[in-house]
Parts: structure tokens; sequence; C-alpha cells
């Protein structure tokens, strides 16, 4: 399970542009997405761990349920031929044993490279296919006494329906249909058990595979959910129709192989088949299933609006109050998330917990904030569009304008002091005394300012709320014109070079940036046009 979060974290954290192309390259087809589940499969002989990789894309957003169960699909045919290597070789090329060389040499990479980095990234992903092999492996290894005590025999006289239904409890148990499939083709070729005996437990094996998708799956969001019970209905039905017509099947088989001869071979021949007419007969259906996994499945998501969700858009005058009380909310939720990329007590600035959080048994984490945010506006923005089809005055127009504007910015503020957040992470852990200082300074700056504007609000005098704007501003812009000097004068004065200019740079233009747009968000949300811009021409002049 630790092993899937960290590959479902470094996923999210590498799929940028480019690895969102190459997914969507290698999977944008329902066939495609099927030869590539079955390549990977065939190379890793693992289904379980591919299927565990998917619920890490899938819960990433880097690939579609439909394309991801066809990936399911292929890894159903790739598993197959682990029983032929056992079945011609007598050997299995077990992917666990990379485990620890995954985890130790991401291990190294984590401690060389820069945190947040790329290269960081990558090792972080080794490490989570690490611990995900090593999990497996551990699973096996804790029942290995069960798999070497089992004694085929007892299964001589064992009618077919028992065959199946302990093949599908010892691959529950173990964690893999390898093992289980290995243990049926030895009993097989020793001549403990007829054939349909094999055949039956080879489908019980399949069907009890995707136990290890289930649990990676529980607890998940819906999207995961719905891809591990696509993998266990697909493996069910295909399990109980071939089961159904074991007979013909076998049948099928014999007409290529001597099975009396060579029982492991047609066992082989039998999982192919058998696994690849499931694909064949399943693949016309992937579009419905994915439609009605989606229907019993949904994802609920909670209206995150207070003001826009009970307002009709077609009612002007209301809507456009609501909409401005919805940006004012999303303005003090960036003012939270700002608070707490910094560290500092939110309650020096809110008495109260904010909508976000009431129905929250926990407060959300800086990520599940920023995004919050982001959907919020969103929200904003289509609920804008909306009231836009309607006829209104030309000043209605103007003040709907206005906030808009003020919700862009709040927007970019959020997203300024996301970008910032690892950057001070390393000032305050810094060995140097200075950037330690500049750390706190930047904590004082925000606090003071927000305490400033969290006194603003809608029934002061319109000449106050402008002066406290206006000095507010004028702060900001004072405290970053001798954060600059400090910085140089700082510089200056280091002779072992090593402190970070280009970093305390950057980090106080996008805090001073976020800074300005939240003021201006103020100033547009709380004055009237003619004194926002009257604002404006004081600020230029």
């Amino acid at each position: 399970m630790f092993g899937m979060q960290l590959l479902e974290i470094s996923v999210k954290d590498l799929s940028g542009k480019a690895f969102r192309r190459i997914i969507r390259n290698y999977t944008n087809t329902r066939f495609k997405a099927i030869a590539g589940g079955t390549l990977v499969t065939a190379v890793l002989q693992s289904s379980s761990a591919v299927s565990l990789m998917v619920l890490a894309f899938v819960g990433a957003g880097v690939m579609s349920m439909e394309n991801a169960i066809g990936v399911i699909l292929g890894s159903n045919i790739g598993t197959t031929l682990t029983a032929w290597i056992v079945a011609t070789l007598g050997f299995k090329v077990k992917i666990e044993v990379f485990a620890l060389p995954f985890i130790g040499v991401a291990a190294f990479g984590l401690i060389l490279f820069k945190p947040g980095s790329r290269p960081a990234h990558l090792t972080r992903l080794l490490v989570g296919f690490g611990f995900l092999f090593l999990g497996l492996d551990y699973m096996k290894i804790s029942v290995e006494v069960f798999a070497k005590g089992f004694d085929p025999s007892h299964l001589h006289n064992l009618p077919l329906w028992g065959c199946l239904f302990i093949g599908t409890v010892m691959t529950a148990l173990m964690q893999a249909s390898a093992a289980t499939i290995a243990i049926t083709l030895a009993a097989l070729n020793s001549g403990l058990m007829t054939f349909e005996m094999g055949a039956a437990m080879v489908i019980g094996a399949n069907i009890g595979t995707t136990i290890t998708i289930l649990l990676g799956a529980a607890g998940g969001a819906p999207p995961k959910k719905r891809v591990a019970v696509a993998h266990l209905v697909f493996n069910f039905i295909t399990g109980i129709t071939t089961f159904a017509g074991l007979p013909l099947m076998v049948r099928a088989v014999k007409l290529f192989v001597d099975v009396s001869t060579n029982g492991p071979v047609g066992l082989a021949l039998f999982h192919s088949l058998f696994n690849l007419t499931g694909v064949l007969l399943f693949v016309p259906f992937v579009s419905f299933f994915t439609r009605l996994l989606v229907k019993f499945l949904p994802e609920h998501r909670k209206n995150i609006s207070v003001y826009l969700a009970n307002t009709p858009a077609e009612e002007t005058e209301a809507a456009c109050v609501a909409m401005k009380n919805e940006v004012i909310h999303m303005l003090q939720e960036c003012q939270l998330y700002a608070l707490r990329t910094l560290a500092l007590d939110e309650q020096l600035v809110f008495d109260d917990r904010l909508p976000f959080e009431k129905t929250e048994r926990k407060p959300l984490t800086g990520k599940e904030l920023f995004t919050q945010i982001g959907r919020l506006h969103s929200a904003v923005v289509a609920y804008y569009s909306r009231i836009q089809t309607q006829t209104m005055d030309e000043s209605r127009t103007r003040d709907l304008d206005q906030i808009i504007l003020a919700s862009r910015n709040i927007m970019n503020a959020a997203k300024n002091f996301e970008e910032i957040r690892p950057i001070l992470d390393e000032f305050e852990v810094s060995e140097s005394a200075f950037l330690n200082r500049q750390y706190g300074r930047f904590r004082k700056r925000l606090l003071n300012f927000l305490t400033e504007i969290c006194t603003i609000t809608p029934q002061q005098d319109p000449k106050l709320i402008h002066q406290t704007i206006l000095a507010t501003f004028k702060k900001i812009e004072a405290d970053d014109n001798l954060f600059i000097q400090e910085t140089v004068k700082a510089s200056a004065e280091d002779a072992s070079g090593d402190l970070d200019l280009s970093g305390l740079l950057l980090s106080n233009r996008l805090f001073t940036q976020a800074s300005r747009m939240l003021i201006f968000s103020v100033k547009d949300l709380f004055l009237t046009q003619k004194q926002a811009q009257a604002f404006d021409k004081e600020i230029t002049n």
C-alpha cells in the first residue's frame, strides 16, 4: 500500500504535458491499451503489479478508465506467458528480485538529488516500484509453508467446482496466480490430477488474482474502484463462462496438444485460449460497461460554493450579489492557504473555520486547499458565463467584470503561493542565518498584510476602505524594495558565494506579486467603479 502511494504521488508529480502525451499515445485506443497491457505483463510476469500500476495511473488522472480496463484485459493475456515458461522451461523469472535493488538505487538518488526536482521524483517512482514488488513478494513468502506443504494427491477425487474454489482461494492468499498455476502444472505433470481438474484450478487462479487490485483500490477514489470492479467482473464472468463450457474448451485444446503425454503445455494453451476468448467477448462492451460503472460508482463531489448553488443565474441582481459574496469567500480561502504555506497560525487572522473545512473532520492539506480554490474559481467563471447570457445594463456588466477580475487575481495569487512554498521550505531549514531571517521576514510581512485586509468589510465607510487599501499597497511596495536592497547588500558581503541570490529574488517577486494581486482583488470587491479607477491612477502616479 505504501508502494502504491509513492507510485501515485510520483506519477502526479511527473505528469507534465510530455508525460501525459506519452501515456495517451500508448493507451489512446482500446486495442493499443490491450496490447500494452499484454506486453508489459509478459515482460514483468506479474499481472498483479501491472494492475496496481494501472490503479496508480487512474488515481493520478493520467489514464482514462476505459483505457485502463483495456490494459487490465491485456494483462490477463500477458500473464499466460508464465504458464508457458513453467510448462516448457521449468522455471519462472520473478520481477520481485528487482525490489531491493530498486529501493537501494532509488534511495541513493533521493539523497543525491534536490528535493522536488525531476530526478528526485523519478527516484521516488523507483522506490514505489521497489516497495510494490517487495510487498507482493512478502505476501507470497508469508504463505510459503502452505504452498510447500500442499499435497496435490488430495485433489484426486475432487469435483471440478472444488478445484475451481481451491484455485481461487490459493491465489487470493498468495497474491499470485503464477504460484497456483505452477503448483497445478506440477500436479498435472505428476499425474496426480486430470487435465480437466487442472483447467478448473487455472480458472480459479484467474478469479483469485483480482483480490490484489481490490485491495489496492480499497479506500481509494471512485475511478480506482471502478477499475478494480471492472477487473473483478471481467475475470469472474470469463472464469464462470469458461467453467460452464469446460468440456468444449478442453476438446479445442486437445485438437492441438496431446494432453495425455504433454499435459503442462496443453494447460498453458488452455490458459491462453480462455483468456483470449474472454477478451474478445468483452471488448465490444467496454464502453457500455464503463458507463455502467460510472453510474453505480459516481464521484460524489461536494458543492464547494456557498452562495452560487442556490441562486439562479437568471435572477441577475441576486446573481451579482451571490457572485461577489462567493469571490469574497474565495479570497478568505486563499488567505488561509497563504497562512498554511508559511506555517502561520490561522487563528491570528480567522476566528472560525472557513466553509471548505466546516464539514471536514480534520483540516485540509495545503494541496487539497489549493485544489478546492481552483475548483471554486472554475465554478465562479462558469456562473459568470451563465449570467452573461442574460440582458443587463452596462453598469451591471462592469460590476461583473470587476468581480471576475478579482477572482482571477485571487487564483493567480494562490498559484504564486503554491510555487513559492518549496523555496521557502528550504529557507526555513537552511544553515544560513540570513536565509532563516528572510523566512521570518516573509512570515511577518504576510501576517501584517492579511491582518490589514481582514479588517475591511462592506459595511465600512468607502473612504476608510480606500485609505486602508492604499496604505497596504504602499507597505507592500516598501517591503519589496527593502528586501531587494538587503538581498543585494548581503550578496555583496558574501565572500563564499553560497548565498542563493536568484532563489531569494524569485521568492520575493512571487510573494510581492501574490500580495499585489490580493490587494487588487480587495480593491475590485470593496470599492465602487469610480473609486477603483481613482485607486489605479494613484498607484500609477
